[in-house]
């Protein structure tokens, strides 16, 4: 069903933090976090109250934790289209998952074998794989054209048989690109390299398939879509197993702990399952699957109306520069960001702060792409997103701060 503007407004009464702030705060933040509703909250209370106690007992409420995670493990697999709950891992954060993920792989890795990163991805995509080059691994980087979208041409020519792994974001969080994925795979394919997608940006604004991407690995966080900090690995059945991980001896080295440290924080994971049903929860269908898609598909075509509005009505203001694609383009996440002649972006965000309206600055860990864009020296950019509860009018008030700055 459609996600409307009603809807939108009556999701902002499930959010303790928006009902708390009233009309004094716009969040206009979600692409480095956004609120949580309250059975979220409410979700990892019960833990706390009911079954704080370690996995894998035989008393009750370790049995009861064991059902916790398992669920979660089956919602988040719902969510992400995979296959099933053996293919989902939890970890501290993406960043943290990745590093596991990245030194794993780089064991199975030659000196002069090729992995191949982008010049537009968060650093989290990045790092992890620049480390295997003291391995001996050579890392290539397709590169950014000046649209803020990736070269095609240049990713064809780099994926070659020496390519072991291709590593790229579904979408930027800096520009709000979306890249072609498909076309990733099918170059990818063609030499037997592994594909890894960050879809840390791509997954709280679109349904997310990973069975019709065909990645190998996958990664998201929870707090992007609604949920706490934690961090989730998709698998592709088999993949896990054949990496040598970092594990103790003690731990299941079948998937999906294979790559999974320690304790786990039981409650979070709890609630990433309540973040995921109440998404659901806005769709209609027989399955979970089918009520995620269907709600994740009306919040797409609801975010992407304000963005775009936001971005045509922007552009126009004096002094205002938005940078990425356009919204005409194939896909576009609700993300735009923007430089103002006369202001940093810091100067600006203060100063919108100052008003109540919630932005961010910088690189957002993008530094690669600021860098090339030539942002790097000017502060970076400014930058807002739109989130399921954002409102015509949080658009508006935002407008109105950027063209008193401009």
């Amino acid at each position: 069903m459609a996600y409307t503007a009603a809807q939108s407004a009556r999701s902002r009464q499930d959010f303790p933090a928006l009902v708390r702030a009233g009309d004094d705060l716009v969040f206009l933040d979600g692409p480095g976090g956004v609120q949580v509703p309250g059975v979220v909250v409410e979700a990892m209370a019960d833990v706390y109250r009911t079954c704080n106690v370690n996995t894998h007992g035989n008393f009750p409420p370790s049995q009861e934790v064991d059902r916790r995670m398992h669920r979660a493990r089956e919602t988040l697999a719902a969510f992400l289209g995979a296959a099933g709950p053996e293919c989902i891992s939890f970890g501290q954060n993406m960043t943290t998952l990745n590093f596991a993920l990245s030194a794993a792989i780089g064991r199975t890795l030659d000196e002069g074998d090729e992995v191949l990163i982008t010049q537009l991805d968060h650093e989290a995509n990045r790092g992890p794989w620049l480390r295997l080059q003291d391995r001996g691994v050579v890392v290539r980087e397709v590169e950014l054209k000046p649209s803020g979208e990736l070269d095609a041409a240049d990713m064809a020519a780099k994926i070659t048989e020496r390519t072991k792994l291709f590593a790229i974001g579904a979408s930027s969080n800096a520009l709000g690109t979306v890249n072609d994925l498909a076309l990733a795979r099918r170059l990818t394919r063609a030499v037997g390299a592994l594909l890894v997608v960050d879809a840390v940006h791509y997954a709280p604004h679109f349904p997310v398939d990973v069975r019709a991407m065909d990645a190998d690995f996958l990664l998201c966080s929870g707090y992007k879509f609604y949920g706490p900090h934690v961090g989730v690995l998709y698998s592709k059945p088999g993949a896990l197993e054949r990496l040598p991980t970092d594990r103790l001896s003690v731990q299941d080295p079948a998937a999906p702990y294979r790559i999974e440290t320690g304790t786990l924080h039981h409650a979070a994971i709890d609630g990433m399952r309540a973040a995921v049903d109440y998404l659901a929860s806005w769709g209609t269908g027989t399955t979970l699957r089918e009520r995620i898609v269907d709600a994740m598909t009306g919040i797409a075509v609801y975010e992407h109306g304000l963005a775009r509005l936001y971005h045509d009505e922007v552009r126009r203001l004096p002094g205002v520069r938005v940078w990425g694609p356009d919204f005409s383009t194939r896909a576009r996440a609700p993300t735009v960001s923007i430089t103002l002649d006369g202001h940093t972006a810091a100067q600006a965000a203060r100063a919108l702060g100052a008003a109540g309206i919630c932005v961010w600055d910088g690189n957002f860990y993008a530094a690669r792409t600021v860098e090339l864009l030539g942002l790097a020296d000017r502060g970076g950019l400014l930058r807002a997103g739109i989130s399921m509860y954002s409102t015509e009018s949080d658009v508006r008030r935002l407008l109105q701060g950027v063209q008193t700055l401009a």
